[in-house]
């Protein structure tokens, strides 16, 4: 199984249907894509590349991802993703590791750059001579085969490169039709979160159905640029991390718009609190789907669909909105304990998951896989539990949760409940090293512009929501959380802040 079958299919079918945009404009209609990726497979192979080797892609986004992706495929090699935001040597780390054999760069990325092997930038004429070979037929491949090696953003220590193969991408485009979405072929995949992670992946049931893929001129997050593109060339869904979704909500709130275009956002890769998302339906509406993925299982852990976020009468509607819903079609999973025995419904526990959309494994380190898979299960690291219906919420990291006294605090309980008041713009919390308690709540608090925060406040509003021992015992202001290239906190960061006495 190879997943450029998928891409020959449609345009088998439908050579003039309409496939990617840059903006407003389209460039190729899907037997022109497939043309293109026939061709740079073939000009691939002219380079030496044999079947199975790897490819690094060090790229803002832009529609040339489409077509590397999917010309790699063609040509039987994996694809290297590396996120365009780290530092050269982040980058040329993750390219030696991978032994990636060739480094696909723009501009900006390849300033500078030291990878270890030849650079092509994509907008050098080295690259568009590739597209003059004759075109390869797609080379046969195994469902077990390598197609995404993705590296963990690495916030503690070195990243680990997640094998995923052309079944785990194919299962986790299938489950996107039954848990997250149907597409038609006039909606069109939105590129503003990075191609590199999960808004790329989902390239894949897009390509499936036939639909549109677009990527904005300006390649990110631009929130005017997004409305006025959903409005032009809708329906449009996307995949955005809960920083984007507040912005697009904040912009939506100021100009008085109510999301005209905009079919589906899927929302996942950090918390989503409460609070925020009751905020982002009263503005935009029922056009929301949170997703729990990790990249040891692409975005196919579980599921919170538009049905059950836009259910207000339900009587455990809170409940369901704090969860992040339940288990994608293709996975099952378990809350257990720290010998991987499951636990019963609303005990937490670590989240446990298996199905074909797990990795086969950390590239190069047998050690890692061997902590992380047990048993046919991937050991998640984040608590969460089940409720007698099948919902899951989760808590935090096992290494976040905080121990105090010897009763377990989870972070984003207090969080959420922090979120409530209407100064606090972010808010997140830690364990901070006590004598006494072995570990109290630290609350480091960004405030709303033009609002200030009052300690005081906050304490008596996390009294009325929360047992006492529970509450934070100091509170730090910042202007701004610190956060990787993926939007996500960096609590390691903040530990290290308060022990160097901010």
């Amino acid at each position: 199984m190879n997943l450029a079958l998928l891409l020959a299919r449609v345009a088998a079918q439908d050579p003039e249907r309409p496939a990617v945009l840059h903006g407003e404009r389209l460039l190729w209609r899907y037997g022109q894509w497939a043309g293109r990726c026939a061709r740079l497979a073939g000009g691939l192979r002219r380079l030496g590349l044999a079947t199975g080797e790897r490819i690094a892609l060090v790229l803002h986004n832009h529609p040339a991802y489409l077509e590397l992706m999917w010309g790699a495929w063609w040509a039987g090699l994996a694809i290297v993703p590396i996120n365009a935001k780290l530092h050269a040597r982040e980058v040329a780390w993750i390219v030696g590791h991978s032994g990636a054999r060739l480094c696909l760069v723009d501009a900006d990325t390849g300033a500078g750059l030291d990878a270890g092997c030849p650079l092509l930038a994509i907008d050098d004429a080295g690259y568009h001579a590739l597209f003059e070979a004759e075109p390869l037929p797609i080379t046969a491949r195994d469902g077990a085969d390598l197609a995404w090696l993705f590296y963990t953003s690495g916030t503690t220590g070195r990243p680990k490169g997640v094998m995923l193969g052309h079944r785990q991408l194919l299962t986790m485009g299938l489950c996107y039709f039954a848990d997250v979405d149907p597409i038609a072929p006039e909606d069109a995949s939105t590129y503003a979160a990075p191609m590199s992670h999960g808004a790329g992946l989902y390239a894949v049931p897009h390509v499936i159905a036939g639909a549109r893929h677009l990527v904005p001129a300006s390649g990110g997050v631009d929130a005017a640029e997004l409305f006025e593109l959903a409005r032009r060339c809708g329906p449009l869904s996307l995949f955005a991390a809960p920083t984007i979704v507040k912005r697009l909500v904040d912009h939506a709130q100021a100009h008085g718009l109510d999301g005209e275009g905009l079919k589906t956002i899927v929302y996942g890769g950090a918390p989503m609190y409460a609070a925020d998302i009751e905020r982002a339906l009263q503005q935009l509406g029922p056009r929301f789907v949170q997703i729990y993925g990790q990249g040891e299982s692409p975005m196919t852990i579980s599921a919170l669909s538009r049905r059950h976020l836009a259910d207000a009468a339900h009587p455990r509607r809170a409940q369901r909105l704090a969860s992040v819903g339940v288990a994608h079609s293709a996975v099952e999973l378990r809350i257990a304990d720290e010998a991987g025995r499951p636990l019963p419904a609303g005990t937490p526990g670590e989240v446990l998951v298996r199905g074909d959309t797990v990795m086969a494994g950390y590239w190069q380190d047998a050690e890692a896989s061997a902590a992380t898979l047990q048993d046919g299960w991937l050991r998640t690291g984040d608590v969460g539990e089940l409720d007698a219906d099948g919902f899951l919420t989760l808590r935090d990291r096992s290494k976040d949760v905080i121990i105090s006294g010897g009763s377990n605090i989870y972070p984003r309980e207090v969080e959420e409940v922090l979120l409530r008041d209407p100064a606090v713009a972010e808010v997140s919390v830690i364990g901070a090293p006590d004598e006494q308690w072995g570990e109290v709540v630290v609350a480091f608090v960004v405030p709303r512009p033009d609002a200030a925060c009052d300690p005081a406040a906050l304490d008596a509003l996390c009294r009325s929501r929360i047992a006492r021992f529970k509450r934070p015992r100091h509170y730090r202001l910042l202007p701004q959380l610190p956060k990787n290239h993926y939007g996500k906190v960096l609590k390691t960061e903040l530990r290290r802040l308060w022990a160097g006495g901010g």
